[in-house]
């Protein structure tokens, strides 16, 4: 595991290779409590400074991984958080709440589907009605599930796809532009999958190139309203969606193609959100940070 945040170390032997990895499956969406092993998402490591003190944030896909690590960290910086997850992931939201408050900020729990607009909706009024305004949208959540081949790839996998991962994150921005004020933030999960598509994941990675585009265009509309919109490109991170969504032989490989050689951890990933969110990178927007494991984008 690793040590504190700021301690210097090696980042190939930081935390587990790939040879240690468990290939285990479980059942979508998975929970983080069920993985033999768990990520780290922080809890013993992240040290906050105020960074985000007062700011309210909208996290999707909050309950585990990436939005779990995210959570905590806003709280340490001083946020309060709105988590949004499907309601088959309660048991997670609710550790995630947990640390949020352990942190003393306020957590509020919204289970859903983002796949409904009138929900994207009501997340968005719920964060400025129990949090007293909205000032970071992270949009978190995604779908993705292995395929063999593009003549596998039902047309009902491809619509969940695209709503869970594209049209949410339109809605979220739509509903919640209009409560923004100057200094907010908008920060979206993209991937690594939208600059080297893996041909068993081309219906997710697809989604992920959208966004790209997407995060790009809004930057520039919302830019004049001192808004700025970015996103944040992992490459292969261990949380619950990896043996939830891939064979086996998959899941305890993951991570072994990156330079560094290991999956990285969601803990990992969580510095970038604080950065893009805080007010030292006020002149950023309409751009990427890749958290690849050196793996190279364009």
């Amino acid at each position: 595991m690793s040590q504190d945040q700021f301690s210097p170390q090696d980042p190939t032997s930081q935390y587990v290779g790939p040879d240690a990895l468990p290939e285990q499956q479980l059942e979508h969406p998975g929970l983080e409590s069920d993985m033999d092993l768990e990520p780290d998402y922080g809890e013993s490591t992240y040290r906050g400074s105020g960074r985000l003190e007062g700011k309210r944030a909208l996290i999707t896909g909050g309950d585990s991984g990436i939005g779990r690590a995210v959570a905590l960290a806003y709280a340490r910086e001083g946020a309060d958080v709105l988590i949004s997850y499907l309601p088959e992931e309660e048991d997670d939201a609710q550790v995630t709440a947990r640390v949020v408050r352990d942190g003393g900020r306020t957590a509020v729990t919204a289970p859903g589907d983002v796949r409904d607009e009138a929900f994207c909706q009501d997340l968005v009024e719920r964060t400025v009605s129990e949090l007293g305004g909205l000032d970071v949208l992270v949009s978190n959540a995604a779908y993705q599930m292995s395929i063999e081949g593009i003549e596998a790839l039902s047309t009902e996998q491809l619509l969940r796809t695209y709503h869970t991962n594209v049209f949410a994150t339109f809605w979220l921005c739509k509903a919640a532009v209009r409560h923004m004020q100057p200094g907010s933030s908008i920060i979206i999960t993209t991937s690594i999958q939208a600059y080297q598509p893996s041909p068993s994941l081309l219906d997710y990675a697809s989604t992920k190139g959208a966004l790209v585009t997407f995060t790009k265009g809004l930057s520039q509309e919302l830019a004049p309203k001192g808004i700025r919109v970015n996103t944040v490109a992992p490459g292969p991170i261990w949380t619950p969606l990896i043996p939830a969504t891939m064979p086996a032989e998959q899941v305890g490989s993951f991570g072994a193609e990156t330079p560094i050689g290991r999956a990285g951890q969601p803990a990992e990933l969580a510095p970038a959100y604080v950065f893009l969110a805080a007010q030292e990178s006020s002149y950023i927007t309409g751009e990427r940070i890749g958290v690849t494991g050196g793996m190279p984008m364009p």
